[in-house]
């Protein structure tokens, strides 16, 4: 089993940044992707971004440019530093572990564990 807890939402003006933390712990392999997702009010879960265990990256397009996600594989921590935020960005993100081998997928239905979610709300 795998336990999954996220942190570091709160409020941002728009343009402002929030970094969020996610630590994965109990029966965790290193190897593991770990992911991150949100979800707006009313809208369905979507990507955010992924990083491998040896640090490779992929993200959506929306978020590129002013998200970066980022790992401590000794923690079995993976961070996601968020600059240049929009209110389009409020919603609640998600952390997630994906415990199948190879590839950085996008979709939330191929992820096996996940957080509570934080709350990220941008002011305009």
């Amino acid at each position: 089993q795998v336990q999954v807890v996220e942190s570091g939402g709160g409020l941002v003006q728009s343009g402002g940044s929030l970094k969020l933390s996610c630590v994965a712990s109990g029966s965790i392999v290193f190897s593991y992707v770990m992911g991150w997702f949100r979800q707006a009010p009313g809208k369905e879960r979507e990507f955010v971004a992924a990083i491998s265990w040896m640090s490779s990256t992929r993200y959506t397009d929306s978020v590129k440019g002013r998200f970066t996600i980022a790992r401590d594989n000794a923690k079995n921590t993976v961070y996601l530093q968020m600059n240049s935020l929009k209110p389009e960005d409020t919603a609640v993100y998600y952390c997630a572990v994906d415990t199948r081998p190879g590839g950085l997928r996008v979709t939330a239905d191929l992820y096996a564990y996940w957080g509570q979610g934080t709350q990220v709300t941008v002011s305009s």
